[in-house]
Protein backbone atom coordinates (compact mmCIF):
# COMPACT_ATOMS: atom_id res chain seq x y z
CA UNK A 1 0.00 0.00 0.00
CA UNK A 2 1.10 3.25 -0.90
CA UNK A 3 1.94 6.00 1.69
CA UNK A 4 1.24 9.48 1.21
CA UNK A 5 4.38 11.65 3.01
CA UNK A 6 4.23 15.20 4.76
CA UNK A 7 3.47 17.58 1.80
CA UNK A 8 6.28 20.18 0.78
CA UNK A 9 6.04 23.39 2.38
CA UNK A 10 8.10 26.42 1.67
CA UNK A 11 9.95 26.09 4.88
CA UNK A 12 12.21 23.25 3.46
CA UNK A 13 15.55 24.64 1.59
CA UNK A 14 16.48 22.95 -1.42
CA UNK A 15 19.21 20.89 0.83
CA UNK A 16 16.79 19.76 2.83
CA UNK A 17 14.56 18.36 -0.24
CA UNK A 18 17.44 16.90 -1.86
CA UNK A 19 18.23 15.03 1.42
CA UNK A 20 14.49 13.99 1.08
CA UNK A 21 15.37 12.35 -2.29
CA UNK A 22 18.33 10.68 -1.38
CA UNK A 23 16.80 9.34 1.91
CA UNK A 24 14.42 7.49 0.22
CA UNK A 25 16.88 5.29 -1.58
CA UNK A 26 16.59 3.88 1.88
CA UNK A 27 13.14 3.04 1.83
CA UNK A 28 13.16 1.79 -1.37
CA UNK A 29 16.82 1.26 -3.34
CA UNK A 30 16.85 2.28 -7.02
CA UNK A 31 18.13 -1.39 -7.78
CA UNK A 32 14.66 -2.54 -6.66
CA UNK A 33 12.98 -1.21 -9.27
CA UNK A 34 14.44 -3.41 -11.76
CA UNK A 35 12.11 -6.49 -11.35
CA UNK A 36 8.67 -7.97 -10.93
CA UNK A 37 7.48 -11.36 -9.36
CA UNK A 38 3.86 -11.74 -8.96
CA UNK A 39 2.78 -12.57 -5.60
CA UNK A 40 1.28 -15.88 -5.17
CA UNK A 41 -1.50 -13.65 -3.94
CA UNK A 42 -2.13 -11.72 -6.94
CA UNK A 43 -5.94 -11.06 -7.94
CA UNK A 44 -6.88 -13.14 -11.32
CA UNK A 45 -6.16 -10.49 -14.12
CA UNK A 46 -9.75 -11.28 -16.04
CA UNK A 47 -11.36 -10.91 -12.57
CA UNK A 48 -9.78 -7.29 -12.07
CA UNK A 49 -11.25 -6.32 -15.50
CA UNK A 50 -14.45 -7.87 -14.95
CA UNK A 51 -15.33 -5.73 -12.17
CA UNK A 52 -14.23 -3.16 -14.62
CA UNK A 53 -16.73 -4.31 -16.68
CA UNK A 54 -19.75 -4.26 -14.31
CA UNK A 55 -19.81 -0.61 -14.20
CA UNK A 56 -19.75 -0.42 -18.24
CA UNK A 57 -22.68 -0.44 -20.27
CA UNK A 58 -23.27 -4.16 -20.97
CA UNK A 59 -24.01 -4.22 -24.83
CA UNK A 60 -20.32 -2.67 -25.39
CA UNK A 61 -18.69 -4.65 -23.01
CA UNK A 62 -17.61 -7.12 -25.54
CA UNK A 63 -16.22 -4.54 -28.17
CA UNK A 64 -13.87 -3.32 -24.83
CA UNK A 65 -13.05 -7.55 -25.04
CA UNK A 66 -12.67 -7.55 -28.37
CA UNK A 67 -10.21 -4.78 -28.39
CA UNK A 68 -8.16 -5.98 -26.03
CA UNK A 69 -7.48 -9.25 -27.51
CA UNK A 70 -6.13 -7.86 -30.63
CA UNK A 71 -2.36 -8.32 -29.28
CA UNK A 72 -0.53 -7.86 -26.68
CA UNK A 73 -0.24 -4.18 -26.62
CA UNK A 74 -3.99 -3.49 -27.55
CA UNK A 75 -4.34 -5.75 -23.82
CA UNK A 76 -1.88 -3.71 -21.89
CA UNK A 77 -3.75 -0.43 -23.21
CA UNK A 78 -6.76 -1.82 -21.90
CA UNK A 79 -5.15 -3.49 -18.29
CA UNK A 80 -4.48 -0.36 -16.37
CA UNK A 81 -6.33 -1.78 -13.19
CA UNK A 82 -4.64 -4.93 -13.26
CA UNK A 83 -0.93 -2.50 -13.64
CA UNK A 84 -1.83 -0.16 -10.72
CA UNK A 85 -3.17 -3.44 -8.45
CA UNK A 86 0.78 -4.68 -9.24
CA UNK A 87 2.02 -1.37 -8.16
CA UNK A 88 0.43 -0.54 -5.66
CA UNK A 89 1.54 -4.14 -4.19
CA UNK A 90 5.32 -3.18 -4.39
CA UNK A 91 7.60 -1.15 -1.80
CA UNK A 92 7.40 2.63 -2.81
CA UNK A 93 9.34 5.83 -2.85
CA UNK A 94 6.80 7.78 -0.76
CA UNK A 95 7.19 10.95 -3.39
CA UNK A 96 4.30 12.07 -4.55
CA UNK A 97 3.66 13.90 -7.76
CA UNK A 98 -0.29 13.83 -9.76
CA UNK A 99 0.37 10.89 -11.84
CA UNK A 100 -1.30 10.46 -15.42
CA UNK A 101 -2.23 6.98 -13.80
CA UNK A 102 -2.50 5.50 -17.43
CA UNK A 103 1.15 7.14 -18.75
CA UNK A 104 1.56 4.03 -21.68
CA UNK A 105 3.44 5.47 -25.14
CA UNK A 106 0.35 6.34 -27.31
CA UNK A 107 -0.87 8.93 -24.07
CA UNK A 108 1.09 11.31 -25.35
CA UNK A 109 0.84 12.89 -28.32
CA UNK A 110 0.63 16.62 -30.40
CA UNK A 111 -1.83 18.96 -29.24
CA UNK A 112 -3.28 22.66 -29.99
CA UNK A 113 -2.30 25.00 -26.90
CA UNK A 114 -5.04 27.84 -26.19
CA UNK A 115 -2.45 30.22 -28.12
CA UNK A 116 -2.51 27.79 -31.17
CA UNK A 117 1.02 26.14 -30.70
CA UNK A 118 1.50 22.79 -31.39
CA UNK A 119 3.23 21.41 -28.56
CA UNK A 120 3.93 17.82 -27.55
CA UNK A 121 2.23 16.56 -24.20
CA UNK A 122 0.22 13.70 -22.15
CA UNK A 123 -3.45 13.73 -23.53
CA UNK A 124 -5.43 10.91 -21.09
CA UNK A 125 -6.21 11.72 -17.39
CA UNK A 126 -8.91 9.08 -16.72
CA UNK A 127 -6.76 8.05 -13.71
CA UNK A 128 -4.98 10.64 -13.16
CA UNK A 129 -4.41 10.87 -9.02
CA UNK A 130 -1.50 11.55 -6.14
CA UNK A 131 0.98 8.67 -6.22
CA UNK A 132 4.38 7.53 -5.90
CA UNK A 133 6.18 9.53 -9.21
CA UNK A 134 8.02 6.03 -10.38
CA UNK A 135 4.36 4.28 -10.85
CA UNK A 136 3.56 6.31 -14.20
CA UNK A 137 7.63 5.88 -15.52
CA UNK A 138 6.93 2.18 -15.06
CA UNK A 139 3.68 2.08 -17.06
CA UNK A 140 5.66 4.30 -19.64
CA UNK A 141 8.64 2.17 -19.79
CA UNK A 142 6.83 -0.92 -19.88
CA UNK A 143 4.23 -0.15 -22.93
CA UNK A 144 8.13 0.52 -24.45
CA UNK A 145 9.09 -2.99 -24.16
CA UNK A 146 5.43 -4.17 -25.26
CA UNK A 147 5.55 -1.97 -28.41
CA UNK A 148 9.11 -3.28 -29.34
CA UNK A 149 8.04 -6.76 -28.88
CA UNK A 150 5.32 -6.36 -31.02
CA UNK A 151 7.32 -4.65 -33.73
CA UNK A 152 9.43 -7.90 -33.37
CA UNK A 153 12.57 -5.61 -32.07
CA UNK A 154 14.89 -7.77 -30.47
CA UNK A 155 15.94 -7.45 -26.76
CA UNK A 156 18.83 -5.38 -27.03
CA UNK A 157 16.88 -3.17 -29.06
CA UNK A 158 13.99 -3.02 -26.78
CA UNK A 159 16.18 -2.55 -23.47
CA UNK A 160 17.67 0.72 -25.08
CA UNK A 161 14.33 2.13 -25.97
CA UNK A 162 13.30 1.37 -22.44
CA UNK A 163 16.69 3.62 -21.11
CA UNK A 164 16.16 6.35 -23.68
CA UNK A 165 12.94 6.99 -22.09
CA UNK A 166 14.03 7.00 -18.30
CA UNK A 167 17.50 8.49 -19.01
CA UNK A 168 15.17 11.61 -20.80
CA UNK A 169 13.20 11.68 -17.49
CA UNK A 170 15.83 11.75 -15.01
CA UNK A 171 18.09 14.01 -16.76
CA UNK A 172 14.98 16.53 -17.27
CA UNK A 173 14.30 16.01 -13.75
CA UNK A 174 17.52 17.06 -13.04
CA UNK A 175 17.52 20.01 -14.90
CA UNK A 176 13.76 20.99 -13.24
CA UNK A 177 15.90 20.23 -10.20
CA UNK A 178 17.77 23.57 -11.11
CA UNK A 179 15.10 25.98 -12.18
CA UNK A 180 12.90 28.64 -10.69
CA UNK A 181 9.79 27.67 -9.79
CA UNK A 182 7.37 30.05 -12.33
CA UNK A 183 9.94 28.59 -14.64
CA UNK A 184 9.00 25.14 -14.21
CA UNK A 185 5.51 26.22 -14.15
CA UNK A 186 5.49 27.77 -17.70
CA UNK A 187 7.93 25.40 -19.09
CA UNK A 188 6.30 23.73 -22.28
CA UNK A 189 7.39 21.21 -25.04
CA UNK A 190 6.77 23.02 -28.25
CA UNK A 191 8.03 22.86 -31.91
CA UNK A 192 11.34 24.55 -30.66
CA UNK A 193 11.94 22.60 -27.68
CA UNK A 194 10.99 19.31 -29.67
CA UNK A 195 14.36 20.14 -32.04
CA UNK A 196 16.28 21.08 -28.86
CA UNK A 197 14.71 17.72 -27.37
CA UNK A 198 15.58 15.64 -30.88
CA UNK A 199 18.95 17.07 -32.48
CA UNK A 200 21.29 15.03 -31.52
CA UNK A 201 19.48 11.83 -32.30
CA UNK A 202 17.59 13.11 -35.44
CA UNK A 203 18.54 11.14 -38.49
CA UNK A 204 17.48 12.36 -41.65
CA UNK A 205 14.54 9.80 -42.10
CA UNK A 206 13.53 10.73 -38.43
CA UNK A 207 13.21 14.59 -39.55
CA UNK A 208 10.99 13.63 -42.55
CA UNK A 209 8.27 11.58 -40.33
CA UNK A 210 8.62 14.28 -37.24
CA UNK A 211 7.67 16.63 -40.03
CA UNK A 212 4.93 14.34 -41.80
CA UNK A 213 3.58 13.72 -38.18
CA UNK A 214 3.27 17.71 -37.26
CA UNK A 215 1.83 18.62 -40.55
CA UNK A 216 -0.56 15.80 -40.38
CA UNK A 217 -1.31 17.40 -36.43
CA UNK A 218 -2.57 20.51 -37.62
CA UNK A 219 -4.74 19.12 -40.31
CA UNK A 220 -6.39 17.18 -37.31
CA UNK A 221 -9.19 20.08 -36.61
CA UNK A 222 -12.52 20.23 -35.06
CA UNK A 223 -13.51 21.43 -38.89
CA UNK A 224 -12.26 18.03 -40.04
CA UNK A 225 -13.69 16.28 -37.09
CA UNK A 226 -17.05 17.96 -38.35
CA UNK A 227 -17.09 17.28 -41.59
CA UNK A 228 -16.45 13.44 -40.63
CA UNK A 229 -18.85 12.34 -37.86
CA UNK A 230 -21.67 14.93 -39.46
CA UNK A 231 -24.10 14.82 -42.22
CA UNK A 232 -26.59 17.57 -43.80
CA UNK A 233 -30.16 17.02 -43.51
CA UNK A 234 -33.59 17.93 -43.51
CA UNK A 235 -33.63 18.94 -39.50
CA UNK A 236 -29.80 20.56 -40.51
CA UNK A 237 -26.36 19.38 -39.46
CA UNK A 238 -26.54 16.09 -37.24
CA UNK A 239 -24.25 13.74 -36.24
CA UNK A 240 -23.98 10.49 -38.71
CA UNK A 241 -24.82 7.32 -37.19
CA UNK A 242 -22.34 4.62 -37.16
CA UNK A 243 -23.46 2.30 -34.66
CA UNK A 244 -22.45 0.95 -32.41
CA UNK A 245 -19.29 2.72 -32.46
CA UNK A 246 -21.37 6.33 -33.14
CA UNK A 247 -25.10 5.89 -32.26
CA UNK A 248 -27.44 9.02 -32.41
CA UNK A 249 -29.28 10.06 -29.47
CA UNK A 250 -32.80 9.97 -31.52
CA UNK A 251 -31.66 6.20 -32.82
CA UNK A 252 -31.22 4.80 -29.20
CA UNK A 253 -34.94 5.41 -27.99
CA UNK A 254 -38.08 5.45 -28.72
CA UNK A 255 -38.68 8.68 -26.76
CA UNK A 256 -35.24 10.45 -26.59
CA UNK A 257 -36.98 13.63 -24.81
CA UNK A 258 -35.82 12.55 -21.35
CA UNK A 259 -32.38 11.43 -22.56
CA UNK A 260 -32.15 15.03 -24.25
CA UNK A 261 -33.01 17.02 -21.13
CA UNK A 262 -30.02 14.77 -19.26
CA UNK A 263 -27.83 15.87 -21.80
CA UNK A 264 -28.95 19.44 -21.21
CA UNK A 265 -28.79 19.11 -18.23
CA UNK A 266 -24.85 18.12 -18.41
CA UNK A 267 -24.32 21.12 -20.37
CA UNK A 268 -25.95 23.23 -17.82
CA UNK A 269 -24.05 21.86 -15.48
CA UNK A 270 -20.51 21.83 -17.09
CA UNK A 271 -21.47 25.41 -18.05
CA UNK A 272 -20.74 26.39 -14.12
CA UNK A 273 -17.47 25.13 -14.11
CA UNK A 274 -15.96 27.14 -16.52
CA UNK A 275 -14.55 30.77 -16.35
CA UNK A 276 -16.67 33.47 -17.10
CA UNK A 277 -15.51 34.41 -20.32
CA UNK A 278 -15.52 31.15 -21.16
CA UNK A 279 -19.16 30.75 -20.26
CA UNK A 280 -19.61 33.91 -22.41
CA UNK A 281 -18.48 32.25 -25.31
CA UNK A 282 -20.13 28.92 -25.13
CA UNK A 283 -23.38 31.26 -24.92
CA UNK A 284 -23.28 31.70 -28.84
CA UNK A 285 -23.87 28.17 -29.06
CA UNK A 286 -26.87 26.08 -29.66
CA UNK A 287 -27.33 22.35 -28.56
CA UNK A 288 -28.13 20.72 -32.03
CA UNK A 289 -27.54 17.15 -31.49
CA UNK A 290 -25.48 14.11 -29.46
CA UNK A 291 -24.60 10.85 -30.31
CA UNK A 292 -22.78 7.73 -28.00
CA UNK A 293 -19.36 6.96 -28.81
CA UNK A 294 -17.36 4.30 -28.35
CA UNK A 295 -13.63 5.80 -27.43
CA UNK A 296 -9.90 4.44 -26.81
CA UNK A 297 -9.99 0.77 -25.42
CA UNK A 298 -9.53 0.83 -21.65
CA UNK A 299 -12.53 3.06 -21.64
CA UNK A 300 -15.30 1.17 -23.88
CA UNK A 301 -18.11 0.75 -21.83
CA UNK A 302 -18.65 3.82 -20.14
CA UNK A 303 -21.00 6.46 -20.93
CA UNK A 304 -19.36 9.02 -23.56
CA UNK A 305 -21.15 11.20 -25.38
CA UNK A 306 -20.31 13.62 -29.12
CA UNK A 307 -22.46 16.96 -28.69
CA UNK A 308 -22.81 19.25 -31.83
CA UNK A 309 -22.99 22.67 -30.95
CA UNK A 310 -23.75 25.28 -33.76
CA UNK A 311 -22.74 29.30 -33.16
CA UNK A 312 -23.85 31.54 -36.05
CA UNK A 313 -25.06 28.70 -38.64
CA UNK A 314 -24.94 25.28 -39.20
CA UNK A 315 -21.06 25.73 -40.70
CA UNK A 316 -20.10 26.84 -37.16
CA UNK A 317 -19.63 24.26 -35.44
CA UNK A 318 -18.02 23.33 -31.59
CA UNK A 319 -17.53 19.61 -30.88
CA UNK A 320 -17.59 18.76 -27.23
CA UNK A 321 -17.20 14.93 -25.65
CA UNK A 322 -18.95 14.70 -22.62
CA UNK A 323 -17.08 11.36 -21.10
CA UNK A 324 -18.04 9.34 -18.19
CA UNK A 325 -15.29 9.72 -15.43
CA UNK A 326 -15.13 6.75 -12.54
CA UNK A 327 -13.24 6.22 -9.76
CA UNK A 328 -9.26 6.34 -10.61
CA UNK A 329 -7.74 2.65 -11.07
CA UNK A 330 -5.04 3.86 -8.21
CA UNK A 331 -7.77 4.93 -5.62
CA UNK A 332 -6.90 1.36 -4.09
CA UNK A 333 -3.58 1.76 -3.68
CA UNK A 334 -3.20 5.67 -2.58
CA UNK A 335 -4.12 7.83 0.66
CA UNK A 336 -4.22 10.64 -1.12
CA UNK A 337 -7.36 13.04 -1.76
CA UNK A 338 -10.59 11.87 -2.43
CA UNK A 339 -13.37 13.97 -4.74
CA UNK A 340 -16.62 13.89 -4.33
CA UNK A 341 -16.99 14.18 -8.66
CA UNK A 342 -14.54 12.18 -10.30
CA UNK A 343 -14.79 14.63 -13.86
CA UNK A 344 -13.55 17.51 -11.16
CA UNK A 345 -10.93 15.19 -10.27
CA UNK A 346 -9.62 14.30 -13.95
CA UNK A 347 -10.01 17.84 -14.82
CA UNK A 348 -7.97 19.18 -11.97
CA UNK A 349 -5.33 16.23 -12.69
CA UNK A 350 -5.39 17.28 -15.89
CA UNK A 351 -4.70 20.84 -15.39
CA UNK A 352 -2.05 20.31 -12.54
CA UNK A 353 0.43 18.38 -14.71
CA UNK A 354 -0.58 19.75 -18.80
CA UNK A 355 0.79 22.91 -19.96
CA UNK A 356 -2.09 22.69 -22.78
CA UNK A 357 -5.58 22.24 -20.93
CA UNK A 358 -8.48 22.66 -23.43
CA UNK A 359 -10.08 26.56 -23.16
CA UNK A 360 -13.39 24.17 -22.90
CA UNK A 361 -12.61 21.89 -19.82
CA UNK A 362 -14.97 21.05 -17.41
CA UNK A 363 -17.07 18.66 -15.33
CA UNK A 364 -20.62 17.83 -14.40
CA UNK A 365 -22.90 15.87 -12.77
CA UNK A 366 -25.99 14.26 -13.65
CA UNK A 367 -28.39 11.40 -12.42
CA UNK A 368 -29.23 9.17 -15.58
CA UNK A 369 -32.56 7.31 -16.77
CA UNK A 370 -31.74 4.41 -14.21
CA UNK A 371 -31.54 6.75 -11.44
CA UNK A 372 -28.01 5.98 -10.84
CA UNK A 373 -25.53 9.17 -10.45
CA UNK A 374 -22.66 9.68 -12.34
CA UNK A 375 -19.43 11.92 -12.78
CA UNK A 376 -18.35 13.56 -16.58
CA UNK A 377 -16.18 15.66 -17.49
CA UNK A 378 -15.98 17.75 -20.81
CA UNK A 379 -13.71 18.70 -23.35
CA UNK A 380 -13.25 19.46 -27.29
CA UNK A 381 -13.42 16.68 -29.65
CA UNK A 382 -10.48 17.11 -31.56
CA UNK A 383 -8.27 19.90 -31.83
CA UNK A 384 -4.69 19.73 -33.92
CA UNK A 385 -4.24 16.45 -32.42
CA UNK A 386 -1.59 13.95 -33.53
CA UNK A 387 -1.61 10.43 -32.53
CA UNK A 388 1.89 8.47 -32.61
CA UNK A 389 1.93 4.95 -34.52
CA UNK A 390 4.44 3.10 -32.94
CA UNK A 391 3.92 -0.19 -35.14
CA UNK A 392 5.17 2.06 -37.82
CA UNK A 393 8.30 3.02 -36.10
CA UNK A 394 11.98 1.43 -36.32
CA UNK A 395 14.16 1.43 -33.14
CA UNK A 396 15.74 4.27 -34.12
CA UNK A 397 12.26 6.47 -34.40
CA UNK A 398 10.40 4.26 -31.29
CA UNK A 399 13.62 5.40 -29.01
CA UNK A 400 13.04 9.43 -30.34
CA UNK A 401 9.80 9.10 -29.64
CA UNK A 402 10.59 7.24 -25.85
CA UNK A 403 13.05 10.09 -25.15
CA UNK A 404 10.08 13.04 -25.86
CA UNK A 405 7.88 11.05 -23.78
CA UNK A 406 10.13 10.50 -20.90
CA UNK A 407 11.07 14.43 -20.73
CA UNK A 408 7.44 15.20 -20.86
CA UNK A 409 6.64 13.11 -17.96
CA UNK A 410 9.36 14.61 -16.24
CA UNK A 411 7.64 18.06 -17.04
CA UNK A 412 4.50 17.09 -15.48
CA UNK A 413 5.77 15.50 -12.39
CA UNK A 414 7.91 18.48 -11.75
CA UNK A 415 5.10 21.11 -11.89
CA UNK A 416 2.95 18.52 -9.96
CA UNK A 417 5.55 17.34 -7.44
CA UNK A 418 9.61 18.39 -5.96
CA UNK A 419 11.77 17.96 -8.89
CA UNK A 420 14.48 18.55 -6.40
CA UNK A 421 13.45 15.82 -4.05
CA UNK A 422 12.81 13.10 -7.07
CA UNK A 423 15.95 14.28 -9.01
CA UNK A 424 18.05 13.58 -5.79
CA UNK A 425 16.56 9.96 -5.74
CA UNK A 426 17.29 9.23 -9.47
CA UNK A 427 21.04 10.89 -8.98
CA UNK A 428 23.30 11.51 -12.11
CA UNK A 429 24.15 7.49 -12.86
CA UNK A 430 22.16 5.55 -14.93
CA UNK A 431 21.40 3.08 -11.94
CA UNK A 432 17.92 3.88 -12.43
CA UNK A 433 17.44 3.42 -15.94
CA UNK A 434 19.01 -0.14 -16.06
CA UNK A 435 16.90 -0.99 -13.26
CA UNK A 436 13.44 0.45 -14.94
CA UNK A 437 14.88 -1.83 -18.26
CA UNK A 438 14.72 -4.88 -16.00
CA UNK A 439 11.19 -4.20 -14.92
CA UNK A 440 9.63 -3.48 -18.38
CA UNK A 441 10.83 -6.73 -19.40
CA UNK A 442 9.54 -8.79 -16.68
CA UNK A 443 6.36 -6.55 -16.83
CA UNK A 444 5.80 -7.62 -20.80
CA UNK A 445 6.57 -11.12 -19.86
CA UNK A 446 3.71 -10.74 -17.45
CA UNK A 447 1.65 -8.40 -19.78
CA UNK A 448 1.58 -11.35 -22.36
CA UNK A 449 0.51 -13.97 -19.82
CA UNK A 450 -2.40 -11.91 -18.34
CA UNK A 451 -3.03 -11.57 -22.24
CA UNK A 452 -3.30 -15.46 -22.51
CA UNK A 453 -5.22 -15.66 -19.64
CA UNK A 454 -8.26 -13.59 -21.37
CA UNK A 455 -8.35 -15.18 -24.54
CA UNK A 456 -8.14 -18.56 -22.23
CA UNK A 457 -11.50 -16.79 -20.58
CA UNK A 458 -12.99 -15.68 -24.19
CA UNK A 459 -12.86 -19.13 -25.30
CA UNK A 460 -14.36 -20.84 -22.14
CA UNK A 461 -17.19 -18.53 -22.24
CA UNK A 462 -16.10 -16.57 -19.46
CA UNK A 463 -16.30 -13.43 -21.26
CA UNK A 464 -18.40 -11.56 -24.15
CA UNK A 465 -16.37 -10.75 -27.23
CA UNK A 466 -17.14 -8.91 -30.35
CA UNK A 467 -14.91 -7.56 -32.63
CA UNK A 468 -15.36 -3.70 -33.98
Amino acid sequence: MATTPTPITVILSPAERAARGRNARSRTPRSDHGRFEAPADRPDPVEVIGRQSATRLPELVPIRYGRMLESPFRFYRGAAAIMATDLGALPDTGLTAQLCGDAHLLNFRLLASPERHLVFDINDFDETLAGPFEWDVKRLAASLAVAGRANGFSAKEQNATVRACVRAYRERMGVFAGMNTLDIWYAQDDADRLRELTASSMTKEARRRTAQATERARTRTHLQAFERLTRVTAEGRRIAPDPPLVTPLRDLLDDPSDEERQLRAVVDGYTRTLSSERRHLLRHYRLADAARKVVGVGSVGTRCWILLLLGRDDEDPLLLQAKEAQDSVLAPHTRGPRYDNQGRRVVEGQRLIQTTSDIFLGWTHTVGLDGQGRDFYVRQLRDWKGIARPETMDPVLLGLFARLCGASLARAHARSGDPIAIAAYLGGSDRFDRALTGFAQDYADRNERDFTALGAAARAGRVPTASL
